[in-house]
């Protein structure tokens, strides 16, 4: 059962910033890119990068993304002597009990990690949409003799609140770990990718866990202590596409990117596959009188109307003389006649009635159907 390395998928975000593509849904199982789920981007570099034993850690809502990761088939993570284990909230001595936060569920499944001895643990973040090789991560780790090992990326400036910022020597060694500063030294942000030598990460779970003032965090107390301590962490710098869609505005803006042709994330990426299930709906059929242009189409769609720079996600029908312009159509949409929709995101299985006008401003986040608001929206919404 020795393993070098344990992966753990931290999958229990509510991703309340999403509003209502989070009300029943945990973020990880939200919708991406045509026929994916957020989650299959993380799972699917565990599988390129040969990572085969994984734990998800799930908590809010998870019904829906339990169902499917199932027992891990279309990843390649259904094996015998490791794959993956999905890791619901508990402890051994009170049953059910809520992680307090992304030291605190690590620490929870700490019996998980050691059964499989690992030399190193990476943790990652299962709402994040990316490609990379974690083996690329893990040979710098090893190369620099790290204790840690943070992959980070430039973001713009104005971002920095939003994310850890990790301050470094020229040669990458992180002094400094600022938890979404308000006034930023720099622009080299966490990714939330961690690689840790499991032997010492441990000493200071352990020590987390008794520390009745801590947040159980890494980002606020485990790199901070590990920092005060003079332990080796390093940065690793990305360099390709990574989209944390925790807004309605950033999910828009990441399925907008991907019908840019020269977007270094690539769904047709023959040498780094995204994966998923395949629900074996018939082909898309384009009608007579439909017009598309630079969309993303997918199997069961029913098109006769114009579709512009959106993306439709399986089994969704658009009417005649209905325009779909930069708005994403989740699966089982149904769109009536004559119904202009621009920068909208239409939730699963919600019916569009004919006649139906929806236009959010471009200075305004993306309008947000489901099946609750549509009829208020349909009759009080203007362009």
């Amino acid at each position: 059962m020795k393993k070098e390395c344990v992966t753990m998928l931290l999958a229990g975000g509510a991703g309340k910033r999403l509003g209502l593509l989070t009300r029943n849904l945990a973020k990880p199982a939200v919708p991406f890119g045509g026929r994916y789920r957020i989650i299959d981007f993380a799972l699917s570099n565990c599988l390129n990068s040969h990572m085969y034993t994984v734990g998800v850690l799930t908590q809010y809502s998870p019904l829906k993304l339990h169902q499917h990761i199932g027992v891990g088939k279309p990843w390649d993570l259904d094996r015998m002597e490791d794959g993956l284990t999905i890791l619901s909230p508990y402890t051994e001595t009170s049953g059910g009990n809520w992680y307090l936060g992304t030291a605190d569920s690590i620490t929870k499944n700490i019996n998980f990690i050691e059964q499989y001895d690992p030399n190193y643990l990476i943790v990652l973040s299962g709402d994040h949409i990316y490609h990379m090789d974690y083996n690329e991560l893990l040979n710098q780790h090893k190369e620099k003799q790290a204790d840690v090992t943070i992959s980070a990326l430039e973001v713009p400036w104005k971002e920095t609140s939003r994310f850890g910022i990790l301050n470094t020597t020229d040669d990458l060694r992180i002094y400094e770990f600022e938890e979404k500063p308000t006034s930023a030294k720099n622009n080299l942000a966490s990714m939330g990718i961690y690689i840790f030598n499991w032997d010492i990460l441990k000493q200071y779970l352990e020590a987390d866990s008794t520390n009745e003032s801590s947040n159980h965090d890494f980002g606020q107390d485990i790199l901070p202590a590990m920092i005060l301590d003079h332990r080796k962490l390093y940065a690793y710098k990305f360099e390709g596409y990574w989209k944390d869609v925790g807004t309605i505005e950033s999910y828009w803006e990441a399925h907008m990117d991907l019908l840019r042709e020269n977007l270094h994330l690539s769904l047709n990426n023959r040498n780094w596959r995204t994966y998923s299930h395949d629900s074996n709906f018939a082909p898309q059929l384009i009608g007579e009188n439909a017009v598309i242009h630079h969309s993303l189409i997918n199997n069961g769609c029913i098109i006769s109307g114009n579709i512009d720079h959106s993306v439709l996600f399986e089994n969704v029908h658009i009417g005649d003389g209905s325009v779909i312009i930069k708005s994403i159509l989740l699966p089982g949409a149904r769109v009536g006649d004559n119904v202009l929709l621009e920068r909208v995101i239409v939730q699963e299985n919600v019916t569009i009635p004919n006649n139906t006008r929806i236009v959010a401003h471009p200075d305004e986040d993306p309008v947000v159907l489901s099946n609750d608001n549509i009829a208020y929206v349909s009759l009080g919404e203007e362009d």
